[in-house]
């Protein structure tokens, strides 16, 4: 292809919202367009990039024995009603309804609308095991839209679900799905690292996330030092956390009331009372639209809102507002704490919502497992202005069932070995997948035949891979100064030939060359515009080909190209018939 039949769509300047690399070189090199927020279109360089990715994923999904279907942008609201999504994803799911007034979404995601789809001819466990996968596209109204292709609004994934008699079935065709996707991120140039994560509210008894290490990364990584051996790998929101050493209690004394008008945080307690912040209890307070739920964590930690959302559960999960605060404590944000609170776990409360409405839900309270038989505890003592000294669980609050509420982190013990520390690193998540379980085919009522004639529910799996964000994430993992390096396998073009000629004779020499190389089946764009050549390197390395291939005077007296490799800048002359 040359630059006259498919223009160079490269800009001189960086737009202004890029934050990473990969936004900024994407647009800069003329790969993809912003046209609103979280809204991109891909231009012919980019969509060849994207329908390379999209190929490859096709393959090894085929090769590990999924099967093909597309299914509706569109689902009926219905289908999500009956798996009991359609309040729980909340406002990041785009609902609409037709002229009938009958309610739809532009599907964030498709369990519902594949289980549907499934329902309408499985008959027999004879038919299962199955795995069925579209490659489509995805809506979600991001609050924050960012990092152009890694946050979107409308994207495209590959997502493939598969239906099992048993677990064991399900285990099979999961490590398949991991399989898989080792050889797609491989093909695609990608080092990803596999980690334990947080299911969330796709629901499912495990999941694992394929991440790239990146400085922009949203996710937090936690590894096991001893990588070789325990090989533990995890998400953040899901690593259990062990204390690197005990928590201890403070000096037993009775509870004394402390005044702290102005201090409000942890931080700002511990300097006035001159304590440790490990003596602190925490309070953090959330609300659902069912519910306030309080929290009480050591106060050297932060809470996991993952490991929170998942155990309280809950529709609009939030931090509390401030009128929440002060009618289940008492008092004005800041001061909360275990010891007389006003309100009980599974009490009814009456309250006001957002739009001043009268409204009732359930106070629910979960301590973490390292506030359990301590004493000599600081925490807020539910009056303004005042916090309490020498608390005592058991004795001034009952801490009961505890759970794993807090973040691990770097330093902290591996969760699996017992043994060696945890390290840290960002990541960008690439791909999931999960064991789904029966969350979906029990609550739509999919059932099959089994060997005796009954009526049984099949197990599911899930597997996503988002194929936008694969290529945003190779160009953040493949770019310098310069410009973008694409990995062979999914650049839009092999050779980038640059013509450096004076006259008619000689441009007309070049043409018969980039003819000759497409005669050949070679893959290459010929930049053929009318500029000087500083111009047509500059664009070459920025778009980012693997090979640039210049004809000039050693061409034009010798018959040699110039042939550059642009990820090690290394130059040799060779005949034109030596490319392949």
């Amino acid at each position: 292809m040359k630059a006259s039949q498919i223009p160079l769509f490269t800009m001189k300047e960086d737009p202004k919202d890029a934050q990473v690399a990969s936004h900024r070189l994407l647009t800069r090199a003329g790969y993809i367009r912003k046209q609103a927020a979280g809204l991109y279109v891909f231009l012919p360089f980019g969509y060849e990039v994207f329908r390379k990715v999209e190929e490859i994923v096709r393959q090894e999904m085929n090769r590990f024995g999924a099967v093909e279907v597309h299914l509706p942008v569109i689902t009926p609201a219905e289908l999500w009603q009956q798996s009991g999504r359609w309040d729980i994803m909340g406002a990041e799911m785009m609902r609409m309804s037709d002229r009938h007034n009958n309610l739809f979404a532009l599907g964030p995601t498709h369990e519902e609308s594949i289980t549907w789809l499934a329902a309408q001819f499985l008959q027999s466990y004879k038919q299962l095991p199955i795995n069925l996968y579209q490659i489509g596209t995805k809506y979600r109204d991001e609050i924050r839209p960012r990092y152009g292709l890694i946050r979107c609004r409308e994207f495209t994934m590959k997502d493939a679900y598969s239906f099992h008699m048993s677990d064991e079935s399900l285990d099979e065709t999961y490590q398949k799905m991991r399989e898989a996707y080792r050889a797609i991120f491989e093909r695609c140039g990608l080092a990803t690292i596999a980690v334990e994560a947080d299911s969330g509210n796709m629901g499912g008894s495990g999941s694992e996330e394929f991440m790239v290490a990146s400085e922009i990364g949203e996710e937090t990584l936690l590894l096991c030092e001893n990588e070789r051996g325990c090989g533990y790998r995890s998400n953040q929101e899901k690593t259990p956390f062990v204390p690197r050493e005990v928590y201890h209690s403070g000096e037993p004394s009775p509870p004394q009331l402390v005044e702290t008008p102005t201090q409000k945080t942890i931080e700002e307690v511990t300097t006035l009372l001159q304590q440790d912040p490990t003596l602190f209890i925490k309070t953090v307070i959330y609300e659902t639209d069912e519910s306030v739920i309080l929290a009480f964590i050591p106060g050297d930690r932060d809470l996991s809102e993952v490991k929170l959302k998942n155990i309280a559960g809950g529709t609009n999960f939030a931090m509390a507002s401030a009128e929440t605060i002060r009618a289940v404590t008492g008092a004005e944000p800041g001061f909360a704490g275990p010891a007389n609170l006003p309100v009980k776990d599974g009490e009814k409360i009456q309250m006001k919502n957002a739009a001043a409405q009268r409204v009732t839900k359930t106070v629910q309270i979960f301590f973490d497992h390292n506030i359990k038989n301590r004493g000599g505890l600081i925490s807020g003592a539910n009056k303004t202005g005042f916090h309490l000294k020498g608390l005592t669980d058991g004795r001034d609050f009952q801490s009961g069932e505890t759970k794993d509420l807090v973040n691990a982190q770097a330093g902290d013990i591996c969760p699996r070995c017992r043994e060696q520390r945890l390290k840290s690193t960002k990541g960008i998540e690439v791909g999931h997948i999960f064991k789904l379980g029966r969350k979906y085919t029990q609550s739509m009522g999919l059932t099959v035949l089994d060997q005796n004639g009954k009526p049984f529910v099949p197990t599911m799996g899930c597997y996503g891979i988002g194929i936008g964000r694969t290529v945003a994430t190779v160009v953040e993992q493949n770019h310098d100064e310069k410009g973008i390096i694409w990995p062979e396998s999914i650049s839009a073009y092999k050779y980038y030939l640059i013509g450096i000629s004076k006259t008619a004779e000689e441009k007309a020499l070049i043409e018969v060359l980039y003819q000759n190389m497409i005669d050949r089946g070679l893959s290459v764009y010929y930049d053929d515009r009318d500029e000087r050549p500083g111009v047509k390197f500059n664009d070459a390395d920025l778009v980012g080909f693997p090979w640039q291939v210049v004809a000039g005077k050693t061409y034009f007296e010798k018959g040699l190209i110039e042939l550059k490799n642009r990820r090690t800048g290394e130059k040799t002359e060779v005949k034109p018939q030596e490319l392949n």
